[in-house]
């Protein structure tokens, strides 16, 4: 007698893994931070930020002790990171904390890399997204601007030529991972 198929897991149990409501915590801790941000409350920005940051890796940990997650969890995950770092970069810019063409500068990257996927996608060309050395330091090096300024303008804590060498790093790394990523869309790798 043939076994029976394994029963698909409902959309419930696909939607509301552990991981899943982590990432959509996360989600929604964005808006929390911008609104800290607006009433000048950097200590509970930093707060939300750090708390976000934990959750990050520990829904990564999670989906991968589970199996590696799912395709929701894929999307969510990299969506609430960058709705999180534009959303305290243009923030921090709007309150004085960083300088605002620094915020227009990784706004504008990440809509060149969006708009360029978008872009291949409609023309029929086959995306495959593959994390730059560069740009996975770019990421790590706007994370910790955004803790340390928020460290620094929150708590009185921080070392401001720190910050300095950060604003420079961020753009340098900024520009050389938008620039890698369109020379290698323009090589088709």
């Amino acid at each position: 007698m043939p076994e029976a198929p394994a029963p698909r897991p409902g959309m419930a149990a696909i939607l509301f893994t552990l991981p899943n409501l982590i990432t959509f915590g996360r989600i929604c801790a964005v808006p929390l931070a911008f609104w800290a941000l607006l009433r000048h409350r950097m200590d509970e920005a930093f707060v939300i930020f750090v708390a976000a940051g934990l959750s990050d890796a520990l829904d990564g940990w999670l989906a991968r002790r589970r199996g590696g997650g799912n395709l929701l969890g894929a999307v969510m995950d990299p969506v609430a990171d960058k709705a999180l770092l534009v959303t305290m970069y243009i923030s921090l810019a709007a309150v004085d904390v960083l300088p605002d063409w620094l915020a227009i500068l990784v706004v504008f990257r990440d809509l060149v890399i969006v708009g360029g996927i978008l872009l291949m996608a409609v023309l029929g060309h086959e995306i495959t997204i593959q994390p730059l050395y560069i740009s996975k330091l770019n990421t790590v090096l706007q994370i910790l601007l955004v803790a340390v300024s928020l460290l620094e303008s929150g708590f009185g804590l921080g070392i401001p030529i720190l910050t300095v060498v950060l604003i420079w790093c961020v753009a340098v790394t900024t520009l050389a991972s938008g620039t890698a990523y369109v020379w290698n869309a323009a090589r088709g790798e």
